[in-house]
């Protein structure tokens, strides 16, 4: 293994490092209220911002006026803000952005966005006279607001793409401190960067790569005969226990907090499950899709021919025992829903 690969050297920054004044005087408008715009947004204007939200009509529209926010169209809103952050679905972002931001960017305006893939995969080209920076959350919507309620943040990445003005790393910083994020800690990357390992991550491990290996457990116990409530709890309802484990104190967390018997299990049979270096070269190669454009023009190509294959996979993972098994043990046992006490997590991880 060659270590040098696994040397640490990102820039950090926290809240000492972030001037919130970079955004006085300044509007900023949100484009899109979903879970990440409705977050920022709310996080943005607890912080003594002005923002404004810019939609289509519609229910998010309802909603955001509910919530207390001036909204526009998405036209109207730019040519009203200093900061454009785009916060819609990376499949709706470009065609929205040529219609209705482009036109109305001023020099000097600032275009942020929440991930790189528009930005990386040139899908937006932004004119040469406006900052370009990411301000990324590492986590949903959700907690981006309910960290900042609570006093705390999500970690945060930022990339600056484009200094048209020379404050637009400032101008980002304060940003990522507006939602919170300096609480915990901001991160310096890029966006290509960020680009590729998010869709990486996604694909090979959190979504595609744990998915299946949870599928794949779930059929083999009840292909054995066990009950499918039963192979539910052993494969899919215990993840979420694991990985608050290792989120908050990495993997020997969990291992202080499983049996022996299970953490021995974890070393001899693992590697049975897992061939290393097959997975290793398969990961390359959805690696190697996402560093050459393969993937990013194959999701392009299926949102405008209709999401054939998307939508039909979507329906059948719905289909499936796991999803029909879970759904039913969630209706009927009366665990909560929320996270694991961070008591229970402290004691595990000490």
């Amino acid at each position: 293994m060659d270590k040098s690969c696994y040397e640490m050297n990102a820039k950090m920054y926290y809240a000492q490092d972030c001037d919130i004044s970079y955004l006085d005087g300044k509007t900023i408008a949100i484009i899109g209220y979903g879970s990440q715009g409705h977050a920022h947004a709310m996080n943005l204007r607890d912080s003594g911002c002005t923002v404004i939200i810019g939609l289509r009509p519609g229910k998010s529209w309802d909603k955001a006026t509910a919530d207390g926010f001036e909204v526009y169209t998405v036209a109207e809103a730019t040519k009203k803000a200093d900061i454009v952050m785009m916060l819609v679905n990376d499949e709706r972002a470009a065609d929205i952005y040529k219609e209705s931001v482009a036109p109305n960017l001023e020099a000097g305006n600032a275009l942020a966005f929440a991930h790189g893939f528009n930005i990386r995969y040139k899908q937006i080209v932004p004119p040469a006279d406006v900052d370009v920076f990411m301000a990324a959350p590492k986590g949903p919507g959700h907690t981006v607001r309910g960290q900042y309620v609570i006093g705390q943040g999500v970690p945060c990445l930022i990339a600056v793409e484009q200094d048209a003005t020379g404050n637009a790393r400032n101008i980002g910083l304060a940003y990522i401190a507006g939602i919170g994020g300096a609480r915990a800690g901001i991160m310096e990357t890029t966006m290509d960067i960020e680009t590729e390992t998010d869709l990486f991550g996604e694909q090979t491990v959190l979504c595609g790569g744990v998915d299946d290996l949870m599928l794949c457990g779930f059929e083999v116990l009840c292909e054995a005969g066990y009950a499918p409530e039963n192979a539910y709890f052993e494969v899919c309802h215990e993840m979420k226990l694991i990985i608050d484990l290792i989120n908050k104190g990495g993997v020997a967390a969990m291992n202080y907090s499983i049996s022996d018997t299970a953490e021995y299990g974890e070393y001899v049979s693992g590697p049975r499950v897992i061939d290393h270096e097959q997975v290793k070269a398969n990961m390359r190669a959805v690696l190697s899709d996402i560093q050459d454009g393969s993937f990013a023009g194959r999701w392009i190509a299926e949102n405008k021919n209709g999401r054939t294959f998307f939508n039909s996979k979507r329906a059948a993972l719905a289909k499936h025992p796991m999803e029909t098994v879970g759904q039913y043990l969630r209706d009927n046992m009366l665990w909560k829903q929320g996270e694991i006490g961070d008591a229970d997590l402290d004691a595990a991880s000490k």
